[in-house]
């Protein structure tokens, strides 16, 4: 099983990125997929949730500002992530089912 996260780096205050993870290995459109971040010294947080029959949910912290969404013709899921804030700095990672995760990329909201 493999998890390849990749679309993070350095945006301004405001700014917007997309997230996308692309999976390998599992059978795709039968699993739920997740975002967490992680900062150093803090414990893993949820960020956005896909079900299998495209149910979303969020942190209170990125609701309305962060899009969860899947594309199971490709086995990708993305996270769209606007009005990005310093707080929102973190190694973002993608999560299958709870079993699975990938390496993690970086986003810095930096001026």
């Amino acid at each position: 099983v493999q998890l390849q996260a990749s679309g993070g780096g350095l945006v301004q205050p405001g700014g917007s990125l997309r997230l996308s993870c692309a999976a390998s290995g599992i059978i795709f459109y039968i699993n739920d997929m997740r975002w967490y971040r992680q900062t150093p010294g803090k414990q893993r947080e949820l960020v956005a949730t896909i079900t299998s029959s495209f149910t979303t949910t969020y942190a209170a912290s990125v609701k309305g500002r962060f899009t969860i969404s899947r594309d199971n013709a490709k086995d990708m899921v993305y996270l769209q992530m606007i009005s990005l804030q310093p707080e929102d700095t973190a190694v973002y990672f993608c999560n299958a089912d709870y079993r699975y995760w990938g390496q993690g990329t970086l986003v810095t909201v930096s001026s």
